[in-house]
């Protein structure tokens, strides 16, 4: 059996999906700097110690998604495949080590980057991006319960499956977040796009941020405009991790891509040389 070793990278919000449940989408990195896209993995249902975090190395048998044209999609070779944590990248030296892998191929212009993804020689669907200015950080209000025929759908399976049944840690569904973040920025070329932010640190940190309000949102979205603005865009040397979607990719979107995750190490200083 041979295993894939992958630098997690990304890990999406959770989604609900009729055939798989509740699904996260994962990405990373090979050895040589390339991207992988692990789908579907029920995160929330592995073993606690089994639950990897970002930048955490992992061995893992996967298979080519056929049922996805994206060439970087790949899948556990069965659900109930298996897989070992086996080392992680630190920030140690303002993230040194990290960008050694991240930062091998960076694209620095959106319609470019969006060719390579329409060209069916290529069909690039996971890429680094750096934006040449972060213009502004969007919130915006959306539908605040999930689908219900999903949900019902995935409450009947979970019944089935006896998820639901009495137990000391019964499963339950992630709340969806009632609001949008998005990135609007300029790249090289001057052309500015809006694209919303997907990660799971984003609903993450607008979650707690809420439960320290005592449920005041206006106080949570707030929070979580400081560290992806007034943080990250503004004091840090921010890259955007870029996917597709397949649906819109697969349609021929005019812009396939959305914000998976972050990359935001300090600027370097370059006003200190070596010493010696």
């Amino acid at each position: 059996m041979a295993l894939t070793k992958v630098l997690i990278a990304v890990k999406t919000y959770p989604t609900l999906s009729s055939k798989y449940d509740e699904l996260v989408c994962t990405a990373g990195f090979r050895e040589d700097g390339s991207w992988i896209r692990i789908y579907p993995i029920p995160f929330r249902k592995l073993d606690y110690d089994k639950r990897y975090s970002k930048y955490d190395w992992i061995e893992i048998d996967l298979v080519k998604n056929k049922t996805d044209f994206r060439p970087e999609s790949y899948k556990p070779k069965s659900l109930d495949t298996s897989f070992d944590i086996v080392g992680s990248i630190n920030t140690d030296h303002n993230w040194h080590f990290r960008k050694d892998i991240v930062l091998k191929n960076v694209y620095t212009n959106l319609t470019k980057l969006i060719e390579h993804s329409k060209d069916r020689n290529i069909n690039t669907s996971l890429a680094v991006f750096k934006p040449t200015e972060i213009l502004a950080f969007l919130i915006e209000p959306v539908d605040r319960a999930w689908d219900k025929k999903k949900l019902d759908a995935l409450k009947a399976n979970a019944q089935q499956l006896k998820l639901f049944e009495n137990s000391e840690n019964p499963f339950e569904v992630v709340e969806k977040l009632p609001y949008k973040f998005s990135y609007r920025f300029i790249d090289e070329g001057n052309r500015e796009s809006k694209l919303m932010i997907e990660d799971w640190e984003i609903g993450a940190l607008y979650w707690n941020s809420l439960k320290r309000h005592e449920g005041n949102e206006a106080k949570a979205c707030e929070d979580v405009r400081k560290k992806y603005f007034d943080d990250f865009a503004k004091t840090k040397d921010l890259h955007l991790y870029l996917g597709t979607t397949f649906e819109y990719h697969l349609k021929n979107a005019p812009n396939p891509f959305v914000i998976i995750g972050t990359f935001h190490p300090k600027h370097e200083d370059k006003s200190q040389g070596k010493l010696f």
